[in-house]
């Protein structure tokens, strides 16, 4: 069953984004993921605004997705993340 990460994104800096997007981006590619929505605007129906850009990826499986997550590649893209962005994630279940 697929699943998904979901994050609500914030840029702190531009500089350190690119390098996180790009480390990021590899890693995701070799746990099996595949982006969905990269960057898009949200618009809301009902509920609160978003207060950033939305990110879907989707992955085969959730245990691929958490493979990912604690993956030494994704930690790379890791190093990053506090001065370049953020962020709300959010692990997902398909059906």
């Amino acid at each position: 069953m697929p699943a998904y990460v979901i994050s609500e994104v914030e840029i702190r800096e531009e500089g350190a984004a690119a390098s996180y997007r790009e480390l990021a981006a590899t890693s995701i590619g070799k746990y099996g993921g595949r982006y969905l929505a990269r960057a898009a605007e949200a618009q809301v129906a009902e509920g609160r605004e978003a207060s950033g850009k939305i990110v879907i990826v989707e992955f085969p499986s959730m245990e691929r997705a958490r493979e990912w997550y604690v993956s030494p590649e994704y930690a790379e893209a890791l190093a990053f993340r506090e001065a370049a962005l953020r962020r709300r994630l959010m692990f997902v279940d398909g059906v």
